[in-house]
């Protein structure tokens, strides 16, 4: 099997935000991360990207608008004149989880910006794996911050991917539960949400549970498996490998959006369970081997040096690399003193997830998923001849795919009554894209000490009409860093056209359990009418 094709988002910059004194959230730790993988040489292996900012349209797809304006307003030194707007949007509030801090709303702009791209790479056929270790706040909600997380980039992400495939798997193997992406998605089937948590005494958000399953057209989408304290790295892949099995097979999921929080790990600050890298590792390996579009994400995580060490070993598990079990030298060396070794033992938290257990939360998830007759269709309409449809991608330099490559549509539709297989190319391309430029950055050979700082120049796309993002080759050096009922769904986009021979086709949500779901049909554009001539 050939190498996957990987687009690795990374921002230099990000790590210098800073949530709070003693706060647990330090987006310090993606400048370890991208430090590491650097001094590994990963990127050697993949293509490397500088996201840009998400546009506050883009953010809207799923979030208030008085939310994103309050995000884009709201400052430290003005927080007195929004003090109202602070505690209905849960922002800023003593001791609370979600501080208000300098540079808030670019720091979720550049976050969410990466997980955005990376479905558009997924979704123009031009990669394989997308990886934004930025992302995956999975407890933002519509108009709320929660959690740590103020946007959620996976929700929007998620909603992107839609406007191409016609279903999405999200699976959260982050310690807490996905709150925010299940309940944006709890009412459709297009999306099947599946987290596995600590749940109970308590711990934060405090959903989760296993009768939670979806309502309405999304009843069964929703899969939750809780679990307890101590869960080590052969009981986690005892429960994980036959759900997200019997979730493949039945949903038949057409992209993966795979949040990777590394607060499950051993010895986090927040977290109580004992896995290590490997035992981690290995829902990301498992997720890999189906072969389908994924885009990988971060999430938790607050111990640092764990941190790094996790989510650069899990680059070089979606690149099929293996690397030195002994760190190389870095620009953070001495954080991972004193034994320099990339793998963490176990925890020695006492294991309450006992066979029995296990068994028995399992045979309860098996059952829902049994409920899934057949993964749900995508319905087809015609077009009336000459309609105005999306234009192939726009993309320059080395990520110009060849002609029987660019666009490859591996979805599955469905087509009155018969299952149709795309194999074909499909031209079309996503709508809603920003005319800001995502940065393509080929990395330098590193040197020995510390890293060289990057030299980036932009070059700047025109705004007349909507077009995929181009992405411009650029050479620079390895970046130095610097020091319950559920609300009411987002709007899911309509499925897009399949490339089918003539009369033009296009996808869109069909009848049936999506029509109860209060999902819009895609109404087909019409031919204006030609003027009248005037009368002799």
């Amino acid at each position: 099997m050939s190498r996957p094709r990987v687009a690795y988002f990374m921002d230099t910059d990000i790590g210098g935000f800073y949530y709070a004194q003693h706060h647990p959230m330090k987006p310090h730790r993606l400048s370890m991360t991208y430090n590491l993988c650097l001094a590994y040489g990963l990127y050697r292996e993949m293509e490397v990207y500088r996201p840009r900012s998400a546009t506050p349209t883009e953010l809207t797809a799923f979030h208030s608008d008085d939310y994103i304006s309050f995000l884009r307003t709201v400052t430290p030194d003005n927080a007195s004149d929004h003090a109202r707007a602070l505690a209905r949007f849960n922002v800023g509030r003593t001791a609370d989880d979600c501080p208000l801090f300098d540079g808030l709303y670019d720091f979720c702009a550049l976050t969410t910006g990466g997980s955005i791209d990376g479905a558009k790479k997924l979704a123009g056929g031009t990669a394989d794996i997308a990886i934004n270790w930025a992302g995956g706040l999975h407890h933002a909600k519509k108009s709320e911050a929660s959690g740590f997380c103020y946007v959620n980039d996976i929700v929007l992400a998620i909603l992107e991917l839609l406007t191409r495939f016609p279903r999405v798997l999200y699976i959260d193997i982050d310690v807490h539960h996905g709150d925010g992406v299940e309940e944006a998605f709890y009412t459709t089937d297009r999306v099947m949400t599946v987290s596995l948590h600590k749940y109970g005494d308590s711990f934060f958000p405090g959903t989760g549970d296993v009768y939670d399953t979806g309502a309405g057209a999304g009843a069964h989408y929703a899969v939750n498996f809780p679990l307890r304290d101590g869960i080590d790295d052969a009981s986690y892949e005892r429960v994980f490998r036959p759900v997200l099995t019997k979730v493949f097979e039945v949903f038949r999921p057409s992209a993966v959006v795979l949040q990777c929080g590394a607060d499950s790990l051993a010895n986090d600050r927040l977290g109580c369970f004992n896995l290590t890298l490997k035992g981690h590792a290995a829902c990301v390996e498992f997720v890999k081997s189906f072969n389908v579009p994924t885009l990988v994400l971060g999430g938790g995580g607050y111990n640092i040096r764990s941190v790094a060490r996790c989510w650069t070993y899990e680059t070089a598990v979606c690149l099929g690399t293996d690397i030195d079990p002994r760190i190389p030298y870095n620009d953070y060396w001495e954080y991972y003193a004193p034994d320099f070794e990339l793998h963490i033992a176990p925890g020695t938290i006492e294991n309450k997830n006992d066979r029995e257990f296990l068994d028995k939360v399992k045979v309860k998830v098996l059952e829902g998923l049994r409920s899934i007759a057949a993964a749900p269709s995508v319905q087809m309409a015609e077009l009336p001849p000459g309609a105005d449809l999306p234009g192939p991608s726009e993309v320059t330099g080395e990520d110009k795919e060849p002609a029987d490559r660019r666009g490859e549509a591996r979805n599955e539709f469905f087509a009155g009554d018969i299952d149709v297989l795309m194999g074909g190319t499909n031209r079309g391309t996503p709508k809603s894209v920003s005319s800001k430029t995502t940065t393509k950055i080929v990395a330098a050979k590193p040197g020995t000490g510390k890293a060289a700082t990057p030299k980036v120049s932009t070059v700047k796309t025109g705004a007349a009409k909507p077009a995929a993002p181009r992405t411009v080759p650029l050479k620079v050096g390895p970046p130095k860093a610097p020091a319950g009922a559920p609300r009411a769904p987002p709007k899911v986009p309509a499925a897009p056209r399949a490339a089918t021979p003539a009369p033009t086709t296009v996808v869109q949500n069909g009848g049936g359990a999506a029509a109860s779901a209060g999902l819009p049909p895609l109404t087909p554009p019409r031919r204006p009418s030609p003027p009248t001539p005037p009368a002799p």
